[in-house]
């Protein structure tokens, strides 16, 4: 009897597949628990005290001591002043977009009003 190939599935194939699977799995399972049950629990180093460095804590007082460079703040225009509004906070910190004011919002929406308009009465709506 001999077997040739064919198209189907080999059968047999993954059968020793599957059960390889199975072994390696099983072994696994085996050593982790050999593992948990004799291996200690590693002991963590002890800590060791931070020591600084006179010199480097000289450095630190030193720093802390200098006066922050001040923020050179340009006046705005009126006009600058009411178009900008606090921006919202968003949950995770960020600012979200500047929202358009009322009035440039409400004249949009006329002007398109008007387009549409012009558009139904040429009947192409």
């Amino acid at each position: 009897n001999m077997k040739l190939g064919g198209l189907g599935p080999d059968y047999e194939a993954i059968k020793e597949k599957k059960q390889k699977l199975k072994l390696q799995k099983e072994y696994s399972r085996q050593i982790n628990e050999y593992n948990m049950r004799n291996i200690s629990v590693v002991q963590r180093l002890p800590v060791k005290p931070q020591v600084l460095s006179v010199s480097r804590q000289k450095a630190l007082e030193y720093a802390k001591k200098i006066p922050r460079p001040k923020t050179f703040i340009t006046r705005q225009s009126a006009q600058e002043v009411k178009e900008e509004r606090v921006l919202p906070q968003a949950p995770n910190g960020t600012s979200l977009p500047q929202i358009p004011s009322l009035e440039s919002l409400w004249d949009r929406h006329e002007k398109e009003k008007e387009v549409v308009a012009a558009f139904k009465s040429l009947h192409i709506l």
